[in-house]
């Protein structure tokens, strides 16, 4: 009987924990963790409560899909593992920054200043 594999099959999603995990550094962990749960267990925000939840100029993780509901009206950079096509139009029409999340944690190896959305 051979092993089962479980965790993400997408081979990015799966590269992208292991780096997260080899950095050392808490933040990056528990967004690590969060990744390689189920999928049902991501998160899925609508830019409504992102908007509540965050200031001008912050900078928040996603470990999920940023959905398209609602409006944003101060500028952050989001960092996220997917992205829906109106999420994606509000998001840039706003002026705020939409990058993945393998372009943050090389911008910000240390992870400082950076708020996760749970």
């Amino acid at each position: 009987m051979s092993h089962k594999i479980t965790g993400p099959s997408n081979y990015y999603v799966r590269k992208l924990i292991r780096d997260l995990w080899k950095t050392k550094i808490k933040i990056w962990r528990k967004i690590s963790k969060k990744l390689k749960g189920s999928r049902k267990n991501r998160v899925s925000p609508n830019l409504y409560s992102i908007n509540k939840k965050t200031k001008e100029n912050d900078i928040v993780v996603i470990p999920g899909k940023v959905l398209g509901m609602g409006e944003l009206d101060h500028t952050i950079t989001i960092a996220c593992l997917d992205c829906s096509k109106s999420a994606r139009q509000k998001i840039e029409s706003s002026g705020s920054n939409l990058i993945s999340i393998e372009e943050l944690l090389e911008q910000n190896p240390k992870g400082s200043g950076v708020k996760v959305f749970y």
